[in-house]
């Protein structure tokens, strides 16, 4: 609270310890709707379409999702410009265009959609201020908001809109460091778990043809502090994830260091720069909500990737270093 703000409190006759126990029980009971959230994300069945937006970008797409005892499956079908679709089967991915009769078949390591916490909301609440705001109705479904704001400008903004219901996430915002939103999504159209058919999870290409050409990631797990790479000093919240290798284009063995706060997740490569052809461009760059940033080190090439501001992947960025083993 502000000096002036407590000292108005104070005028009005109010008391400190009559304030404080009531925005500690919102933070609270918004913090609930976060797991709860998080829950409906990793556990319920569900059908619709939405609209995508980031900057002047739009897209529209149709999503289906069953869970069963056989894990999480899922289809995505980009309904505008060039035809797409991502088929999921727990962490196996798979995205098939059609236009260039490729399927790309990748791994993903977190499973639940946006937001994809990885920790207690507990764990990164220090770094965001949670609150509840109002409720709003949304694609047939009555919503409450919650806002997360940082407290710092290593992270963006989140306002989330949850069916009050089944805590299913109906549409999200995000803000950058000036409170402009570069990223927002809403469904339109949503049917909540019920009868769905299961040919709507199935892809429309699969078995359709033998001349599909198929790129693997062939993501693995690895152990990038045994070969030297590390993290000296990271942003405050921040910690890492997972270390692994995959395919990135032409080059078969770029590392890869996840790191996050429990809720923004920032990529660090690590490609060899004998796998790369000319002078690569380094400094930060920004597409929409991504921050990225590139430097060197070692005969590297380091590239640092996050929905996160620019100060928070430059300070990633810096963080990384080599020590021969």
């Amino acid at each position: 609270m502000r000096a002036w703000a407590l000292a108005a409190a104070l005028a009005a006759g109010w008391s400190v310890a009559a304030v404080a126990p009531a925005s500690a029980q919102q933070g609270t009971d918004a913090a609930s709707w976060l797991r709860k959230i998080y829950a409906a994300t990793e556990k319920l069945s569900y059908t619709g379409t939405f609209v995508y937006q980031q900057g002047e970008h739009t897209e529209t797409s149709r999503l289906t999702r069953v869970v069963d005892s056989t894990g999480i499956h899922e289809r995505l079908e980009i309904l505008d410009g060039t035809p797409r679709e991502i088929i999921r089967f727990n962490e196996e991915v798979k995205c098939y265009i059609p236009s260039t009769m490729t399927v790309k078949v990748d791994r993903q390591m977190q499973t639940g959609p946006f937001p994809a916490m990885r920790a207690d909301v507990g764990d990164f609440a220090a770094h965001y201020t949670i609150r509840k705001a109002e409720t709003e109705r949304i694609a047939g479904y009555d919503c409450q908001a919650i806002v997360l704001e940082p407290k710092d400008n290593l992270r963006y903004g989140h306002k989330l809109w949850a069916d009050v219901a089944t805590g299913m996430l109906v549409k999200a915002k995000t803000f950058n460091e000036r409170n402009e939103v570069v990223e927002q999504f809403s469904f339109t159209e949503l049917q909540i778990g019920g009868r769905i058919d299961r040919e709507k999870v199935k892809s429309r290409y699969a078995g359709k043809g033998r001349d599909w050409r198929v790129e693997q990631s062939a993501v693995v797990e690895a152990d990038l502090a045994g070969l030297g790479w590390g993290l000296r000093s990271l942003p405050p919240g921040y910690r890492k994830v997972t270390e692994l290798k995959r395919r990135v284009g032409a080059a078969p063995d770029v590392g890869q260091i996840v790191v996050s706060d429990g809720l923004a997740a920032v990529s660090v490569f690590i490609e060899p720069l004998g796998a790369r052809e000319g002078q690569p461009r380094v400094g930060l760059a920004r597409h929409g909500a991504l921050n990225v940033y590139v430097r060197t080190l070692e005969n590297h090439l380091v590239t640092v990737v996050g929905e996160v501001p620019a100060e928070g992947v430059r300070q990633i960025a810096d963080s990384v270093e080599y020590r021969r083993p």
